[in-house]
């Protein structure tokens, strides 16, 4: 069973979409959140203290969630954190080069707290 007070980093450029995704993490148990607000923050935070789990929107400025995800898996302090990419497109191409560049899911815009279980799960193991 995953510890449920593993640190979360969620990054998302919209203030809204961040407050619920947090609180989407928050309804499956998880409460150890960091919330950034692009992928450069997120790689200042990611180097700040420990992340164990990160969600992250593809499209932000200045740094893209790709970006990030690349970024992570370049680092050799990093590259072990499980990601998920968040994106609102379903594009089978935008799939496949995050898979490329080692996503761990991804999940599609809207999501509910089911859904965004079933991903974690499927990268975290059961909880």
């Amino acid at each position: 069973m995953v510890d449920k007070n593993i640190a979360v980093l969620i990054v998302e450029d919209n203030t809204t979409m961040r407050r619920i995704e947090s609180n989407l993490v928050r309804q499956l148990g998880f409460n150890n959140i960091t919330e950034a607000v692009d992928g450069t923050d997120a790689l200042a935070k990611l180097r700040a203290k420990k992340i164990e789990f990160i969600i992250s929107d593809w499209h932000m400025e200045p740094m893209t969630g790709l970006e990030l995800l690349k970024q992570v898996r370049a680092d050799a302090q990093l590259k072990h954190i499980p990601f998920i990419m968040v994106t609102a497109e379903s594009k089978v191409e935008n799939i496949l080069v995050a898979k490329q560049n080692g996503v761990s899911n991804y999940i599609v815009k809207p999501f509910s707290a089911e859904a965004l279980k079933t991903k974690m799960v499927s990268v975290l193991g059961p909880f």
